[in-house]
């Protein structure tokens, strides 16, 4: 007896193409999603490296307040001093 494989006749042709389409259209699919998968994290690493500047920016911009605001203390308290003391 032999039990070779066989494809019945009740089985119609456009179940058959309906079958190679859809498995076409799963690897397209599976393609395209590795594509965007690989591009997001392309851009993750492009957004990283932006943070990091900004990020340096602010702390930089950070320090530079500090030092106007012990300007500012320095200037308001010699203008006191004049003011209270006005033959100095």
């Amino acid at each position: 007896m032999t039990d070779e494989w066989h494809l019945s006749k009740s089985v119609p042709i456009s179940f058959i193409l309906a079958i190679v389409a859809h498995t076409i259209a799963l690897i397209w699919f599976v393609a395209t999603l590795r594509n965007d998968v690989d591009n997001n994290a392309n851009q993750l690493l492009r957004h990283e490296v932006r943070i990091e500047t900004i990020e340096a920016t602010i702390q930089s911009q950070a320090v530079m307040l500090a030092r106007i605001d012990e300007n500012l203390k320095a200037i308001r308290d010699a203008i006191e001093r004049s003011q209270t003391n006005p033959h100095q």
